[in-house]
């Protein structure tokens, strides 16, 4: 019996996996579609938090993977993706982007590329949430009041590492990576690795035609 129990476990294990995994996309399937997500093709481990306000307005594109597996990640984070979307605002996600355990909150516009790679955990803001004016932050009603919002576009097949930030007004450049845990405060141009907090240039990315 010890002989066989490694086979049996992990037999039951990618049943187990399969059924589940069936669930969570139909589970996400029924969210996108009641939020009134513009969506094509996904593939879904978990199940995510997803909120778009009425007169908000959020497309994602073909071929969509996401990681929201609280029981486990290889990435070693356990929360789910978050995709937030405010009245007025919008969220535009293209084809083949990935990401895990990432939170896009959008009080304004969060653009995403074709072929973008998310890192676990990753953090990508459009506004500051609350306002600068400390007598307007002590009251809920009134904290939204001037609140800075600024669009946030990422180009195509940037690479965004594990942990980072990205905040308002910030424009990263096609083919650019950030390095994990940078918090990313100003645009970065195209086909440049930059890294650190607030992230920096590092170097130019030579890219073999």
């Amino acid at each position: 019996m010890k002989k066989y129990f490694p086979l049996i476990f992990k037999s039951l294990r990618f049943i187990s996996r399969y059924v589940i995994k069936k669930l969570h996309y139909i589970a996400c399937r029924i969210i996108l579609y009641g939020n009134g997500v513009d969506y094509k093709r996904i593939v879904t481990y978990g199940i995510p938090f997803v909120s778009v306000a009425q007169k908000g307005k959020c497309v994602i594109g073909d071929n969509f993977t996401m990681n929201n597996n609280t029981r486990g990640n290889p990435i070693g984070r356990v929360n789910r993706c978050i995709l937030f979307v405010d009245n007025g605002a919008e969220l535009i996600i293209g084809n083949n982007v990935g990401m895990s355990a990432t939170a896009l909150v959008a009080q304004t516009s969060i653009r995403i590329g074709d072929n973008v790679k998310i890192g676990g955990g990753v953090c990508i803001y459009d506004t500051d949430f609350h306002s600068l004016d400390p007598e307007m932050r002590k009251e809920i009603a009134r904290d939204h009041i001037n609140t800075n919002s600024k669009p946030v576009v990422i180009g195509d097949n940037v690479f965004i590492g594990a942990h980072s930030t990205i905040l308002k007004g910030v424009t990263v450049g096609n083919n650019s990576i950030i390095g994990a845990c940078s918090v990313v405060t100003k645009s970065i141009p195209e086909n440049e690795i930059w890294g650190g907090n607030p992230a920096k240039f590092i170097k130019k990315i030579t890219i073999n035609q």
